[in-house]
């Protein structure tokens, strides 16, 4: 197994620079010269062929591309494609990965469009028909915006060494981002994890993340070319609840599969959140623990700021995953507040018994409390 990953690695080392010739001629073919590829042009018929992968493969190649400077979202391309290369050379020895590269950082660093779900989706596209694709493209981008990332198994790859690059080793903390932007799910994670977005760790998470998403892929794609893939996706509630209203049979001024709250917040004040100023000159940041604590069906949460600031105070599960926005970064005077939370999430549903937590943010504080809501 060692010398075989040494093998993919000196493979991957050379990436899109092997050359296409190099490539066929494993496959014993000729070389053409310049002229001849143009007297005598060969068009691969699109969808092009997939061969089975290994899921595991491709994961360890995305994430080893990543730190090789090809990024996400052609690190997630790049793993999957230089897999085909290795088991079918013509067509595929013959397309640069670096293709992808407009989409790292959610699209030359705008934070658009998570260059990892993008990858996935180019490969999926060119080898999937287009009434194919469009269901495979769901269930894996519906799966990144529901998964916990970096994954259980991401970590564990660490944990176990199987990672070519160890820029950072073990477990990282995880975060469902509720969106395939992405802004949303970095920043997301970065709140949560306390870290930048110029630090390893944050970096290492978008690796992890690259490897998970070609590993996705490569399952669904093996599944669908077995005939055995079974569609799980289904359109996020919060969307779905969105839609009602701005959807086709009313408004129709929304297209949307996602969450729309980690962007939109609660435009139409649903949660009937209230604040109140108790303190005019506090002496600095604070989050108090919540009171009663444990609480049903309510609890009160009171925080301070000493200077006017932009503030969010969020709930989140114990699985990181964003279940209501108490105060959706508003700009707030100095003073100390209070503001109540009633153990229900963004669309006004009960949540279940359990841990949650409180968490604070402004431009240079962060906090976290844990609450227990028993029912």
């Amino acid at each position: 197994m060692k010398n075989t990953t040494m093998d993919r690695k000196t493979f991957l080392a050379n990436g899109a620079k092997i050359a296409v010739g190099s490539a066929v001629g494993v496959a014993g073919l000729n070389i053409l010269t310049s002229d001849q590829m143009l007297a005598n042009p060969k068009v691969t018929s699109w969808p092009w062929p997939y061969t089975t992968l290994d899921a595991e493969a491709a994961r360890l190649l995305a994430h080893h591309l990543y730190w090789t400077d090809k990024d996400c979202a052609s690190g997630v391309f790049g793993g999957i494609v230089q897999l085909l290369a290795e088991k079918t050379p013509d067509p595929w020895a013959g397309l640069p990965i670096e293709v992808m590269l407009f989409g790292r950082g959610g699209g030359n660093g705008w934070g658009t469009l998570c260059g990892a779900v993008n990858g996935a989706a180019a490969v999926i596209s060119l080898v999937a028909t287009k009434a194919d694709s469009g269901k495979l493209i769901n269930e894996v981008w519906g799966w990144s915006t529901s998964e916990k990332f970096p994954t259980d198994a991401a970590n564990q790859a660490s944990i176990d060494g199987k990672y070519v690059d160890k820029k950072f080793d073990g477990a990282l903390p995880q975060s469902i981002s509720g969106s395939v932007i992405c802004h949303a799910s970095v920043s997301q994670w970065c709140n949560m994890a306390g870290k930048k977005v110029a630090d390893v760790e944050r970096k290492e998470r978008c690796a992890r993340l690259a490897g998970d998403l070609a590993a996705k892929t490569v399952e669904v794609l093996n599944a669908h070319f077995a005939s055995t893939f079974t569609a799980t996706y289904a359109r996020n509630a919060y969307a779905a609840q969105c839609l009602t209203c701005h959807g086709p049979s009313v408004k129709n001024n929304v297209m949307t599969e996602m969450n729309c709250e980690p962007c939109h917040g609660d435009p139409h004040k649903t949660t009937k959140v209230v604040m109140e100023k108790t303190n005019n000159n506090p002496e600095g940041f604070a989050l108090d623990q919540n009171y009663p604590n444990p609480f049903n069906p309510s609890t009160t949460i009171r925080f301070s700021v000493p200077t006017e600031q932009k503030v969010a105070v969020e709930v989140y599960d114990i699985k990181g995953q964003l279940i209501k926005k108490l105060v959706d970064h508003e700009v707030i005077s100095a003073g100390t507040f209070t503001v109540d939370w009633n153990g229900t999430d963004g669309l006004g549903s009960s949540v279940s018994s359990g841990t949650y937590f409180a968490r604070i943010t402004t431009d240079n504080f962060m906090k976290t409390i844990k609450l227990n809501l028993l029912k």
